[in-house]
């Protein structure tokens, strides 16, 4: 309720001072005396009743917006609570800065802030004094060149922001000194092409509205390429580079790499380089299956395999960062002990005849499967001859040039 009470008497202010005047406005180098009456409202956990508050303002306008004030400002009240009713006389002190807005017009709205002191002076108690800083707007209605009306409102905060108050107020402001004087009204210099040089000093006119111009009229070039700035499209092109006529480096190629960068150039279309605008590497999968079959319960290696294995040993030997895992495989007959150790030595047999032919154990590996993973059916000749076999498929990533 307390802060609806605040925005009505801000609101009837503005209403009822809001009359036309003589031509004013806010004058740097002024001072301001100004009487205030008011109301302070007290933070609910200070016990103290909210009364009616009087000050005293004198300000000094630095300029035609900015100003300073030191207030005073004083309250006659008493505690509030169940058991105290004391009188309680409240000194408030501060010096604000002030920036007012349309400081030519006779109505001046102006944002405030400062920092001050608050001094409790309690019958039977004593007095206490905090630090405090403060924050808030107001607007000045000026009757004559001298004679304002003004309103505000302030939020009152203690410097251990325990308690938080508001302060509003409305009175009187009279200006002091600082007469404005009336000037001869200055020459309008002659810019014919626009371009924020005058024509008595520009040496290009006819400048093409929009146009970035030196100090003596003529269209910039900044970074020398002889494509003028109000053309360029890229003004920071490095020095020597060759432009088109937009002033943007050339790329040949068009393969987004700029010409004075492109080491290079006549990259075909459409392949991918790096930021020297040379062809990046393509990433390729090369591999090779191998497949040796047995006789039945036989881990000899055939002589009929032999060009096979030799023909993996070469992949094996262009790829040297290839390895390969030998799986070694039976058919459906005898028990699940001896096909394993049978597949097992049929893979163990083919990494033999791969190391014969140069390859390196450490990239080679032997897993025997006995019977578990048939490819074929167990119940025909054809089909056991199918699943009583050594296989390998070796593959690889490479990187090569388009």
């Amino acid at each position: 309720m307390k802060l609806l009470h605040v925005v009505i008497f801000i609101f009837f202010s503005l209403t009822v001072f809001h009359v036309t005047g003589a031509a004013a406005e806010n004058r740097a180098g002024a001072v301001s005396v100004s009487p205030l009456i008011g109301g302070y409202i007290f933070d609910s956990d200070q016990s103290i009743k909210s009364d009616p508050a009087y000050g005293i303002v004198l300000g000094y306008n630095i300029t035609e917006r900015i100003g300073i004030e030191g207030a005073f400002n004083y309250v006659d009240t008493e505690l509030q609570s169940s058991t105290l009713s004391n009188s309680v006389r409240v000194y408030v002190y501060r010096l604000d800065g002030l920036y007012h807005f349309m400081a030519d017009k006779d109505v001046l709205p102006y944002i405030a802030v400062g920092a001050g002191a608050l001094t409790l002076d309690v019958d039977g108690v004593g007095d206490d004094t905090a630090m405090l800083v403060n924050y808030g707007a107001g607007i000045k209605f000026f009757l004559t060149e001298s004679l304002a009306v003004r309103a505000g409102v302030r939020h009152i905060i203690f410097s251990d922001e325990k308690y938080h108050n508001i302060l509003y107020k409305l009175g009187l402001s009279y200006l002091i000194g600082a007469k404005p004087g009336k000037a001869a009204p200055e020459p309008i210099p002659m810019d014919g092409d626009g371009d924020g040089v005058n024509d008595d000093i520009d040496q290009c006119t006819g400048t093409p509205l929009g146009a970035v111009v030196d100090p003596t009229g003529c269209p910039l070039d900044s970074d020398r390429d002889g494509v003028n700035d109000d053309k360029d499209q890229c003004t920071e092109t490095p020095l020597g580079a060759v432009v088109d006529s937009t002033g943007c480096p050339l790329d040949s190629d068009r393969d987004g790499v700029y010409d004075y960068m492109d080491n290079c150039r006549g990259t075909s279309t459409g392949i991918k380089v790096d930021t020297s605008g040379c062809p990046l590497p393509i990433k390729e999968k090369v591999s090779i299956e191998m497949n040796v079959e047995f006789d039945s319960n036989s881990a000899i290696v055939k002589n009929a395999f032999h060009d096979h294995m030799e023909k993996v040993s070469n992949f094996l030997k262009t790829y040297p960062e290839a390895i390969a895992v030998i799986e070694g495989h039976t058919d459906g007959a005898g028990d699940d002990r001896h096909n394993l150790q049978l597949s097992q030595q049929r893979a163990e047999n083919v990494l033999k005849h791969l190391v014969d032919y140069g390859i390196h154990p450490s990239r080679l590996k032997a897993e025997g499967y006995g019977e578990s993973r048939p490819i074929a059916d167990n119940s025909t000749e054809e089909g056991r001859q199918k699943n009583r076999r050594v296989v390998a498929v070796i593959s690889i990533i490479i990187e090569k040039m388009p």
